[in-house]
């Protein structure tokens, strides 16, 4: 298989969520990325995160991140750790971390603190706030971005309280933001001979992801609400309907669509009743909008109508979690992966990667156990 960045090196001192998301990607494309976990500390804190684990120092939740990895044992501190630490810069592309803001400089991993060993490595830090502000010292979370950033002012039904959504996506967004950044560098770099620091931080990206809404904000001063039915804020109908057996997301966010839909269900009285003829008017009779889409919708279930509208009108059912993995769509794109693990004699199921190549995806590989490469890498020199 193709794999773009074969021949990419990069050394990660890195833990639980962002950064080792976004090296993921980096792995799954082809780069070697050797995680540097200290024994002292039970190396990667999500290897202990539960509630499920896999033997000692496993778990599905660092399975989740790690995959395809190597690991290393080292202590950054001690002057043998040190030593073996550059040893591995020397023979790298970059050095990533997702520390907290003011760790880099005194761990000594930054360009400055590493150029002399190579002038073309890349140091990557991922943290909370940054490096260079008032809040470099402050620990931060996920959730402490969607709080702060807007979003969870921006979420759930309008006379409910501010909701965060379900998943850590800033972390994950971050971690993307992340490795697109390191990538270029990587390309810089080698273009250029030098290397350079990287920054992306989580504040920083959750109020990028705020979007065409900020600048409504900023130019407008126009702030959106949280709309009934997790509402588009200026286009009607997009929406959650009520089905015959639960819940489905309606978007007809062009005309064509919503002529479309009126088509299909055989409601042309819909298409031409006066308060739904544009968009601007479907939105100001949102609520007469809603009612008229429930009564038609209610009368099948949700899948009956993906049947009807799936390919024609933008649809899609609401489905819990174990649902959503089921669905044989997943299965007919293969975002399902099954890989070896000694304690999982059947497999562990886990998710594949987002990225085609080819129209291929990498194929799985378990996260490392803690230290098994130290003889490939550490004990050889890194060769």
């Amino acid at each position: 298989m193709n794999r773009p960045l074969e021949g990419v090196r990069v050394v990660a001192v890195e833990q639980y969520g962002a950064g080792p998301y976004g090296t993921q990607l980096l792995s799954e494309l082809g780069a070697e990325v050797i995680k540097i976990e200290a024994v002292s500390m039970g190396g990667d804190v999500s290897r202990a995160t539960g509630p499920f684990f896999l033997g000692e120092n496993d778990s599905h939740f660092f399975q989740t991140f790690s995959r395809g990895k190597k690991s290393v044992t080292i202590e950054l501190k001690t002057p043998e750790g040190r030593a073996a630490f550059e040893r591995l810069v020397g023979a790298a592309d970059a050095v990533v971390n997702n520390l907290r803001g003011d760790q880099p400089a005194k761990l000594k991993i930054t360009h400055d603190d590493l150029k002399a060993i190579k002038p073309s490595i890349v140091c990557g830090h991922l943290s909370a706030y940054g490096r260079d502000n008032s809040r470099k010292t402050w620990p931060g979370y996920d959730y402490l971005m969607q709080a702060e950033a807007g979003f969870m002012s921006l979420t759930g039904e309008p006379d409910g309280p501010p909701i965060r959504f379900g998943l850590s996506m800033v972390d994950f967004m971050t971690g993307s933001v992340f490795a697109l950044g390191v990538v270029s560098a990587i390309l810089g770099a080698r273009r250029t001979g030098a290397g350079c620091d990287v920054d992306v931080s989580l504040f920083d990206v959750a109020l990028h992801q705020t979007s065409y809404p900020a600048t409504w904000a900023m130019n407008e001063g126009y702030e959106i609400e949280r709309m009934p039915r997790a509402a588009h804020p200026s286009i009607a109908p997009s929406q959650l309907v009520r089905t015959a057996d639960g819940w489905a997301m309606l978007m007809c966010q062009t005309p064509k669509f919503w002529d479309a839909f009126c088509t299909v269900v055989e409601r042309p009285d819909l298409k031409a009743d006066p308060r739904f003829a544009d968009i601007p008017t479907r939105r100001a009779n949102i609520e007469a909008l809603t009612e008229a889409l429930d009564a038609v919708m209610q009368t099948k279930p949700t899948d009956d109508w993906l049947t009807l509208l799936g390919g024609q009108v933008p649809f899609a059912p609401v489905r819990g979690l174990k649902e959503a993995l089921d669905n044989p769509y997943v299965a007919e794109v293969g975002m399902r992966d099954v890989v070896d693990h000694p304690e999982r004699p059947e497999g562990l199921h886990l998710l594949a990667c987002p990225i085609k190549i080819d129209g291929r995806r990498a194929s799985g590989v378990r996260a490392p156990l803690m230290g098994e490469h130290n003889a490939e890498l550490l004990d050889e020199g890194a060769a």
